[in-house]
């Protein structure tokens, strides 16, 4: 299986020679995209000293110069319901089944260290095809793995079972196609360091060469071999209702399945009360099925849907997917009336006040429905619905699946039991599949690329991780294919979504960054495709100067920094738990305009947090007039549910918080129209999106720093096209030109 050629090419010596040469000619070059493998040590060690430190359920206390003016602390609850590392860690083998694995061979450790420093600092600018650049653990298998096959298959093993899962049958050994490529000891260890998708591993193999016979992964009669395994997918666990019983609960008078993956599912739903039936859910036609007769005949068979979306970027991402589930598996179409609907989808949002009593509201009209014996399959989705949990269903029984963001994928296969009659929960912390669905995207010139999930920060103030889950970040091969399949389709604009952007890859193994990524897109993205990539949301405390030379030097990427910064006092900071001052906040500031001083930087802003005093409140003030932010999303505080500031005693009026507000709103627009006016008189390349809702007559781009032109043109003409406009006039938040 394993040989060397004529040339000698793969002797050690030579492949050493080559490959330091090949590092060290990479470790020059200026457009390097990727980190080095030894400097990060450090930084992982760090990072998770800090998350492990941080996952504490008691707030840090207060120093003394703040007691007296901003912090009367209670007890806080738990910050996370489950801890991470208890979640997803000590879980792990119940929730992996098996993952989709590549490697390379190699006959010395350090041949492979040098394999694997070629890999992360590899220059894709050099590749001569895209599928190299799609690809570079495959062109690393093709160029240097010792195994004939591997080479052959780009380092191709296929899907392994995970030998630590329950349900393992020893099949790895009896697979000849698996045990031909990898042995199963190597497996063994890449699983027992619990991988997820996008890790690459370097693993040791020992040859057993015990009683004179040796092992048949013996490689050119040397005891030791080096792998380099890369696991491009996992096959996350999601047990269906009707495929096991065998973990059955009996909780009070209702039947509940505990699955794997899944909080619950309650096969005996209870009858409404007062009504003495059970409500009912509509019938699916699975993907592959043609017509009705494919189904079970029995019941209404679903045809539309509605999914009301509120919130963030990343809820409308996820609705998306959410849409493609229900189009493309399921076959459904958008209802032309929502009340008629039938599957009803509420998207929701928790960070703002009253946000659950909202949804209550909104569920009242379908409710009704359910009530009335209507077919009707009633989904809460979002991150009330990871907040709420189970409490959805006893306060609305007619709800049908109460589904949190990392179940956004498992859908069709939710939607399996809910056809069935069943109640699902759908919350419980999971490691996360790269999501095939194929998005139902709202627009055809710019589109969503989620490429984290999650926070692992704990704001005082902010319900995000506990609804959103830890951070897993995706591929970066997988963000290039969605990029690129996005391009074929036409789009000419994406954004890249994370709760914590600049937290991307510091979950990877080898670690990662942003900064990587968007290299790795800029480069790899064929030119006359894709013009334009942004990103939201940033975080100061680990925004890099790499990615202020990035957005400054990348041709792709636009000159936007959105930069939150939530007040200018260093005491509510502090409290916060935001982990800057307003001069570290300001040195970044001072580093952007000097290396991209034509970018737009953007803001977000909280007033009124718990003990805010007027001195503190003017340093936001302070704050926003040395930055003149060219926008700023402004909030009131509000106590979000298992937050800590929540149960703090020094709560800020709401008649202050309502002042505050419009003070910081009307400085905002201030500096909005003096960001606006340094536009009129210059021409600049408009990227037109839309016409503008106000007038049909004109249509709507904007500039590569996020600011609305409005201008008179032919929609149909001029949609997804880049068009030279001249700026004439300014206002606060856009401008008005005229084509040139």
């Amino acid at each position: 299986m394993y040989s060397t050629s004529e040339n000698s090419i793969r002797c050690d010596v030579w492949r050493i020679i080559q490959l330091a040469s090949t590092v060290l000619f990479l470790s020059l070059g200026s457009s390097s995209a990727f980190t080095t493998y030894y400097d990060t040590g450090a930084r992982i060690s760090s990072v998770r000293a800090r998350i492990s430190t941080g996952l504490s359920s008691t707030a840090s206390p207060p120093s003394e110069e703040s007691t007296t003016a901003t912090v009367q602390k209670k007890k806080p609850r738990a910050w996370f319901p489950v801890k991470p590392e208890d979640a997803l860690l000590t879980q792990y083998d119940t929730l992996v089944r098996g993952a989709f694995v590549r490697h390379v061979v190699m006959e010395t450790e350090a041949v492979t260290d040098l394999a694997l420093q070629t890999y992360l600092r590899g220059n894709i600018e050099s590749y001569e095809n895209l599928e190299d650049k799609m690809d570079p653990f495959g062109k690393l298998a093709r160029d240097l793995s010792a195994c004939v096959k591997s080479r052959e298959e780009a380092g191709k093993v296929g899907w392994v079972d995970n030998p630590f899962h329950p349900d393992f049958v020893d099949r790895e050994r009896n697979n000849d196609v698996t045990s031909e490529l990898i042995s199963p000891r190597v497996i063994e260890q890449m699983f027992q360091k619990r991988p997820k998708g996008g890790d690459v591993l370097k693993l040791k193999y020992s040859a057993n060469t015990s009683e004179g016979n040796e092992d048949e992964f013996d490689f050119k009669g040397k005891k030791d071999q080096w792998h380099l395994c890369r696991v491009d997918d996992l096959m996350v666990d999601y047990i269906n209702s009707e495929k096991d019983d065998s973990t059955r609960l009996m909780e009070e008078e209702t039947l509940a399945f505990k699955q794997r993956g899944v909080n619950k599912v309650i096969t005996n739903r209870s009858k409404l009360k007062g009504l003495g039936t059970t409500p009912i859910a509509p019938k699916f036609i699975q993907e592959g099925s043609d017509n009705l007769e494919d189904q079970d005949g029995k019941g209404h068979i679903a045809k539309t849907y509605h999914i009301a979306t509120s919130g963030c970027q990343m809820n409308v991402a996820d609705s998306e997917r959410l849409a493609g589930v229900l189009q493309n598996n399921l076959k459904l179409t958008p209802a032309q009336n929502p009340a008629k609907a039938d599957v009803v989808i509420l998207n929701t949002c928790s960070i703002r006040d009253h946000a659950e009593q909202k949804v209550y509201d909104a569920l009242g009209p379908y409710a009704a429905r359910k009530r009335r014996g209507e077919p009707l399959a009633l989904i809460v989705a979002g991150c009330v619905a990871q907040q709420e949990g189970e409490a959805l269903l006893k306060r609305v029984p007619e709800t049908d699946l109460v589904l949190g963001p990392q179940y956004v994928s498992r859908l069709g296969d939710l939607l399996d039991d809910v056809s069935r009659g069943h109640q699902v929960v759908a919350t419980d912390p999971t490691l996360l599949s790269e999501d095939l669905s194929r998005p139902v995207r709202g627009h055809d010139v710019r589109a969503w690329i989620n490429i984290i999930n999650g926070c692992n920060e704990h704001c005082t103030y902010c319900v995000v991780p506990g609804v959103r889950g830890v951070e897993q970040s995706r591929p970066m091969e997988f963000i290039l294919k969605e990029c690129l399949d996005l391009a074929e389709a036409g789009f000419k604009e994406v954004t890249l979504l994370g709760q914590n952007i600049d937290a991307y890859g510091r979950d990877l193994t080898p670690r990662r960054n942003f900064a990587d990524l968007l290299h790795y897109l800029n480069d790899a993205i064929p030119d006359g495709t894709i013009e334009r990539i942004r990103y939201v949301t940033s975080h100061p405390r680990y925004f890099s100067d790499r990615v202020i030379d990035a957005v400054a030097t990348l041709d792709k990427v636009c000159e936007c920094f959105h930069m939150p910064f939530q007040s200018g006092g260093d005491i509510v900071l502090k409290n916060m738990r935001r982990g800057y001052t307003f001069d570290s906040y300001m040195k970044i500031i001072k580093k952007i305009k000097e290396k991209a001083p034509d970018a737009s930087i953007c803001g977000d802003v909280i007033v009124g947090f718990p003990g805010e005093t007027d001195e503190q409140f003017q340093r936001t003030l302070d704050l926003m007039n040395e930055v003149k932010f060219d926008n700023l999303n402004t909030f009131a505080y509000s106590p979000r549910p298992n937050t800590e500031a929540a149960l703090w005693d020094n709560q800020i009026s709401e008649e202050v918080k309502s002042e505050r507000l419009q003070i910081v709103q009307r400085l905002a627009a201030q500096h909005g129209m003096e960001r606006s006016e340094r536009y009129v008189g210059t021409t600049i390349p408009i990227l037109v999106e839309d016409r503008n809702p106000r007038n049909m007559n004109q249509v709507m781009g904007r500039t590569r720093q996020s600011r609305q032109v409005f201008f008179d043109g032919d929609i149909d003409e001029l949609k997804g096209k880049t068009v030279e406009v001249k700026i004439v006039e300014a206002r606060p938040w856009s401008l008005v030109g005229e084509t040139v």
